[in-house]
């Protein structure tokens, strides 16, 4: 079973964490002025709605590809619903536009990449998190 791991550590100096998978990173903080934020990256809701849209951006080109159409322009906004004490996500409305290079309809490329895409359907049949003490 194919598995991905990305790690993360505090940034020297600073109360952000960076993150890293391979040769990519990024940072992840809080706002400035929460709990030691400095707003040196992005928060967990943020990098949570960049991977839904992010993920959906790849599995537009990999519907497209597996189709045979070309894309051109791409643009995706998600929007994450939060509320509660914690707070806790409760849902994500995505909005998809793309263009198709040939002038075709882009809706079953957008429909074969909803059937695909990783990070929003494993978010709808729910994801186990399980958290373990490091030795």
């Amino acid at each position: 079973m194919p598995s991905m791991t990305v790690e993360l550590r505090n940034v020297e100096g600073t109360q952000a964490a960076m993150g890293w998978a391979g040769g990519h990173t990024l940072v992840v903080d809080r706002p400035e002025g929460k709990a030691g934020g400095q707003g040196l990256g992005f928060n967990g809701g943020q990098l949570l709605a960049l991977s839904i849209g992010g993920c959906f951006c790849n599995d537009l080109r990999y519907a497209a590809a597996g189709m045979g159409i070309g894309l051109g322009r791409v643009a995706v906004s998600v929007t994450l619903e939060l509320e509660g004490d914690p707070l806790l996500a409760t849902g994500a409305t995505m909005s998809v536009s793309c263009e198709t290079l040939d002038g075709s309809d882009p809706q079953t490329v957008i429909d074969r990449a909803q059937a695909i895409s990783t990070v929003a359907n494993s978010l709808r049949r729910g994801l186990p998190v399980a958290i373990q003490v490091a030795g």
